[in-house]
């Protein structure tokens, strides 16, 4: 009677731990104002707080040395498995070179995850039943049934419980539960009657031989199920079970823990009661069954009290266990108690591993309300275990931030992700760049460029390069041109500068502003010392004349001439063939000039379009103003003459 008492009084007092209780954690649980189990009734108001909270010390002589079990690898088998249109070398592939090693406890841990769709499930299934088949159990089976059945997939859960047969797998009773709901709602009654007889026969011949899948502890963990369900717990309750011939053992007590039809204060208590009769002691993986229940919102203070409880008895919190609950946690946007977990966890044997602390990164970058402060311990906790972030992780959770349009977090983040030990690369400063300029962060932009500039003493050149192509892209001009004259002024005329000019030029000219264009290209090369390149040049003469800027496209090619380049004669030619006078080609036959008149194969090509455009009057009138040389020249005389000629016989003809 006395254990009941203290087992009932576990459930119902509200009160705080002795400060003692935790010294050996890292993790206090979490304060809650709300009522729960434990609030304390007045004939036990004296007992002794040692004797009360004895399940939650962590003394650290009880305490043993872990095994630290291999990484788990869920996500990266869930992004494996997401394409169905993968061969099989690739699958292979990418499971080596993510160095996959399938275990059983790999494969529970993928189906049961979230991040496994029922396709994806069916994939990594199918996988595994092909190369690795000895990782199944009829646990295994049983999650794929889950898997199947609750999503509506009749044919393929019958042809799954087909292959359970041949194996000798039964269903288990949370397979039929969950399955077996879903075909009521869906209205396939015929479906639910052939399954309800299907269990109530045993649903199979279970292997004795198969150590996972023996009969016992699934026969009986139902019986005591049943027992611990129907009535309010008492001495009637606890001497059925002692009465019962049940054997305790590991697996037993972990599927009744694990019964989600039970109430879970009614699963606590049987957690204390079967070890304090002795009847069985608790493992590590009963405790993590147990933490794996109570890992809800409306329990995360008995959460925390439970889990620091399991590490002062000397076992760890499974990788399992972890992904679970922080799942569930995340799912539940609680998302200090995420973090709170995973500083549990990193303090522990088995702690999480990079992509853990990622995946927590990027969910809370994208929560309803960034919490900088979550953020920054993670970082630390993260730093403190001698880790060192990467430019793909910076990568993976600024597209995170990016997705919920945060880009005005992004210099927070980075100098969060900076005091753990990590600055960016070249490649990630201009892709950072490149996403703010193209934004439209101006502010964050030029902060993160002043950032950078006093971190290195100095920025590469390609990351003022990808920041004005951003700009260009946002069609943000006015930041564009500054950022330019910025580069040239702390790096000075470069490649990389003359580059930027290139785009900065071509946007203006693909807006229809060349004469802005015109005015940059004037002060970079007067004023800044730059050399455009000669693709510059042509794009702007084109456009320049192309909106009937000849005096400008004029002086462009004074400047080209300046920097050796050849003009661009096409783009004249077609100008002044067009709408061009005989004065303008005049100006540009000079501008052609260097100590003596153009050539001749130039006069005589600007002659020939101007006839062949029909503007006979406007070729005579440039003739006229030529050199003589030209105008004396034998093919100049020939061509005008055949032009004569032509137009005479043009003219005969109509008189005719």
């Amino acid at each position: 009677m006395r254990n009941q008492w203290l087992r009932l009084f576990l459930l119902r007092c509200q009160t705080q731990c002795p400060p003692h209780i935790y010294r050996h954690s890292q993790v206090k649980p979490v304060r809650s104002s709300n009522p729960s189990l434990l609030q304390s009734p007045a004939p036990f108001a004296n007992l002794n707080p040692f004797i009360v909270f004895r399940y939650f010390s962590s003394s650290p002589e009880l305490a043993v040395e872990p095994q630290k079990p291999p990484s788990d690898q869920t996500f990266v088998l869930a992004d494996i498995f997401a394409k169905p249109d993968k061969s099989a070398e690739e699958i292979k592939q990418e499971l080596d070179s993510n160095n996959v090693i399938f275990t059983h406890d790999l494969v529970l841990s993928a189906l049961r995850s979230d991040h496994t769709t029922p396709d994806v499930a069916r994939r990594l299934f199918d996988w595994v039943l092909e190369s690795n088949s000895d990782k199944l159990s009829s646990k295994s089976y049983n999650l794929m049934l889950g898997i199947l059945g609750s999503n509506g997939f009749v044919k393929e859960s019958w042809d799954m419980i087909s292959q359970m047969k041949k194996k000798g797998y039964g269903v288990s009773k949370g397979t039929f539960v969950r399955i077996s709901d879903k075909f009521k709602a869906d209205g396939l009654n015929e479906d639910v009657e052939k399954l309800k007889d299907l269990y109530a026969s045993g649903s199979a011949s279970i292997k004795i031989n198969d150590p996972r899948n023996d009969s016992t502890p699934h026969k009986f963990s139902s019986c005591v199920s049943q027992i611990i369900r129907r009535e309010v717990w008492g001495n009637d309750v606890e001497k059925r079970l002692q009465e019962s011939d049940v054997e305790f053992s590991g697996e037993l007590v972990t599927m009744v823990l694990e019964n989600r039809e039970l109430e879970l204060n009614k699963v606590l208590i049987f957690f204390r009661w079967v070890e304090e009769s002795g009847l069985f002691k608790h493992n590590q993986s009963t405790y993590n069954a147990m933490a794996r229940g109570l890992c809800r919102k409306e329990y995360v203070e008995k959460f925390w009290m439970f889990v620091n409880e399991m590490r002062g008895a000397g076992y760890e919190m499974e990788r399992e266990t972890y992904f679970m609950v922080l799942e569930r946690f995340v799912r539940s946007k609680m998302m200090k108690d995420a973090v709170d977990l995973y500083e549990f966890a990193m303090t522990g044997g088995n702690k999480p591993s990079v992509q853990d602390c990622i995946f927590l990164l990027k969910k809370i970058v994208v929560s309803k309300e960034l919490d900088m402060n979550l953020f920054l311990k993670v970082v630390r906790i993260f730093n403190e275990s001698g880790n060192v972030f990467t430019d793909a992780n910076l990568n993976s959770i600024l597209k995170s931030l990016t997705s919920v349009g945060r880009l005005t977090e992004w210099k927070e983040i980075l100098e969060a992700m900076e005091k753990g030990g990590y600055l960016p690369s070249v490649s990630t400063q201009c892709q950072i760049a490149f996403k703010l300029g193209s934004g439209g962060k101006s502010r964050g932009a030029r902060e993160f460029m002043d950032k950078m500039v006093e971190a290195e003493g100095g920025t590469d050149n390609s990351t003022w390069v990808s920041l004005v192509k951003g700009y260009c892209l946002a069609r943000d001009l006015d930041e564009a041109t500054c950022t330019l004259r910025k580069m040239v002024e702390q790096q000075g005329a470069s490649s990389d500068s003359e580059r930027a000019l290139q785009l900065l030029v071509g946007t203006y000219c693909r807006k229809n502003r060349p004469s802005s264009a015109y005015k940059l290209v004037l002060e970079m090369v007067n004023d800044k010392g730059l050399t455009p390149r000669h693709t510059t040049y042509k794009e702007l003469t084109s456009t320049l004349l192309l909106k009937k800027r000849f005096k400008e496209a004029l002086d462009v090619m004074g400047m080209m001439k300046n920097h050796g380049y050849p003009p661009v004669l096409d783009s004249f030619v077609a100008y002044l063939s067009r709408i061009g006078n005989a004065e303008e080609a005049v100006w540009f036959s000079r501008a052609l000039a260097s100590k003596r008149s153009p050539s001749e194969s130039t006069y005589f090509r600007l002659f020939q379009a101007y006839l062949k455009a029909g503007r006979q009057n406007e070729a005579q009138d440039f003739l006229a103003k030529c050199p003589s040389h030209i105008k004396n020249h034998a093919d100049v005389l020939n061509l005008f003459c055949t032009m004569k000629s032509g137009d005479k016989a043009r003219n005969d003809g109509r008189v005719l």
